[in-house]
């Protein structure tokens, strides 16, 4: 039966998905002095952000281990909203630490003006390709240089590898660094990796100097998902864990209602779908479809199987926080990160645990553990010899049928927009058409940047902290939140001219959203562009970068086997976590 207006009015502001995106949008929402739904049909809240103590040594571990970039501006905004931005690690001087066929290359984060602040490593870059081979990259350095959005996206139809070819990159510089780069970055082979993909990353690449990554020194968890949740409980919004939802109901262009997994109805006034793209061609009704519609570009996304290994060994094995290896076809891991030197507070005589990282995993997809580890600890050794005659105390491998989608040619355009169309209904993830590739910090940006940009369209402003509107926003207003939403995220600061590319630019403000409190009339824009409006909206005046004070809550234990992937955010229902007692 439809829902009526009045049923409507009282019915609450529904986020579908407990993962990072959803997460991010639920606490924007709240923000805004709304009180969100928050549903997830996993047991724990999370999605790639999930953590747990691992049932055998009681550490916290991830699903898997996460490098931060410092030039995602609104995922440090999020961190510092969170109340958790001190707990990351940020490598300033070293970049990274590149093992290549058994040598160590030292990558340094320069701030020299761009394109320049790659130079200094180019004496590192010559220990493994020639002079011609690095100047053979100076069409593509160019192109990335004066590429806009439009331009990216117009190479979406050619694999990557084709494209390099086409632009005279030597045969030895795209097997030294850009099969290397797809695979890390993207997740995918070169040869079946979308070219808008990869100029997208290499944008952000060449057009940023000085950026540096960081690395948590606390779990995924502790990090992202308990600060979020406690800062929802204490804005009064609610959650609900094991709620799987079926089905969308819908009735002339509007959201009726969602239907969940037992039946039961559940009327919305405004919906945010911050699902993979399999739950949302699982859910959409036949009515929401046809060429264009979000349901019909999610069949375009395939997940990239992914396996993450945990090692504890019974001594140091090295003082390095992180490396990488450069990619070689029969090698299993890519990154390795020794938790002992990041997490609380790097005690050097503290017993190495190590987490690899084996992306686009389909060849090691149904080894057995005791192959993968032994892979994990050869690997390893590669870098710190003492690996090969340390005793492997205890082993937990990870696997995750669907981490991230594959960015296969065609799948860049096929990203869906934040408005579906549909009254009332939005879309968040990774997936969707952030200007990111997709990833955690594409998630967050899908979740936390999207009311700025509907209350920016209805004309928001600093008013008096005290007044608020006395009546909805009128059709035109609404009508003009649906048309910015329907916009994409913009990549540099003007689309048309050779402008240096922003990872994150403003959507329109030179002014970052996330730095800039919410007074008065910005707070409740969102809520009358949506019809909505949330209690004592003009009396809560919390800037959304304020840090939390709630103090952390501690790991919980979980048992091996148990379901700890959030199929709303981390393209799958269930992973298989097997731990395994090393013998001595």
């Amino acid at each position: 039966m439809p829902s009526s207006p009045a049923e409507r009015s009282g019915a609450p502001v529904v986020v579908v998905g407990g993962g990072v995106a959803g997460l991010a949008w639920a606490l924007a929402l709240a923000d805004i002095g709304l009180q969100p739904l928050l549903i997830e049909k996993d047991t724990r809240f999370g999605g790639r952000a999930a953590s747990w103590a691992d049932p055998v040594t009681g550490d916290a571990v991830d699903i898997g281990p996460h490098v931060l970039l410092s030039e995602y501006r609104n995922m440090r905004a999020w961190l510092e909203r969170l109340g958790t931005a001190h707990q990351v690690q940020w490598q300033r001087d070293r970049l990274i630490t590149l093992l290549d066929h058994g040598r160590r290359i030292l990558m340094h984060s320069s701030h020299l003006p761009a394109p320049l602040h790659g130079l200094p490593n180019l004496p590192a870059a010559l220990r493994c390709v020639g002079p011609l081979d690095l100047l053979s990259n100076y069409r593509v350095a160019w192109q990335a240089m004066r590429m806009n959005e439009a331009d990216t996206l117009a190479l979406d139809g050619i694999d990557a590898l084709s494209w390099l070819r086409a632009q005279g990159v030597s045969e030895a510089f795209i097997g030294w660094f850009w099969v290397s780069a797809s695979m890390t970055l993207l997740n995918v082979p070169l040869l079946h990796c979308s070219a808008a993909a990869l100029m997208r990353v290499f944008r952000q690449m060449a057009g940023h100097s000085g950026f540096h990554f960081g690395l948590p020194k606390v779990s995924l968890g502790e990090l992202f998902t308990e600060p979020a949740l406690r800062a929802l409980t204490a804005a009064g919004a609610e959650l609900r864990r094991g709620t799987a939802v079926r089905g969308l109901e819908l009735r002339d262009g509007r959201l009726e209602a969602l239907v969940l997994n037992d039946g039961s109805r559940l009327a919305a006034r405004c919906c945010v779908l911050a699902v993979p793209p399999q739950v949302l061609r699982e859910i959409a009704p036949p009515e929401w479809g046809g060429a264009g519609s979000a349901p019909e570009q999610a069949t375009r996304f395939e997940g990239s199987p992914y396996v993450s290994t945990y090692l504890w060994f019974d001594r140091k094995l090295t003082s390095e926080r992180f490396w990488a290896r450069s990619w070689v076809p029969n090698d299993l891991n890519s990154d390795f990160y020794d938790l002992s030197n990041i997490r609380g507070g790097g005690h050097p005589d503290a017993p190495s645990l190590i987490a690899c990282n084996a992306i686009h995993a389909h060849r090691a997809w149904n080894a057995s553990d005791e192959q993968i580890v032994r892979s994990c600890v050869a690997e390893i050794a590669g870098y710190a010899p003492l690996a090969a005659r340390a005793r492997l105390r205890h082993a937990a491998v990870h696997r995750i049928p669907m981490a991230i989608p594959c960015a296969w040619p065609g799948t860049e355009t096929a990203r869906p927009l934040t408005a579906t169309g549909i009254d009332g209904l939005f879309l968040a993830g990774d997936w969707t058409r952030t200007g990111l590739p997709a990833s955690m910090e594409s998630a967050v940006r899908s979740g936390w940047r999207a009311p700025k940009r509907w209350r920016l369209a209805c004309g928001g402003r600093a008013a008096s902290p005290g007044r608020c509107p006395r009546r909805p926003a009128s059709p035109a207003c609404c009508a003009g939140a649906a048309k910015a939403a329907q916009r994409p995220y913009g990549m540099g600061r003007g689309e048309g001219g050779a402008v240096r590319p922003n990872i994150e630019a403003p959507a329109a403000s030179s002014e970052d959203a996330m730095t800039k409190p919410l007074c008065g009339i910005e707070r409740i824009v969102f809520q009358t562009s949506c019809g909505l409006r949330g209690p004592s909206s003009c009396n809560r005046r919390r800037s959304i970068c304020a840090p939390s004070s709630l103090s952390r809550s501690p790991s919980k234990r979980s048992a091996a086997g148990s379901r700890v992937v959030s199929s709303s955010a981390t393209w799958c229902s269930t992973s298989r976590i097997n731990s395994m007692n090393v013998a001595s």
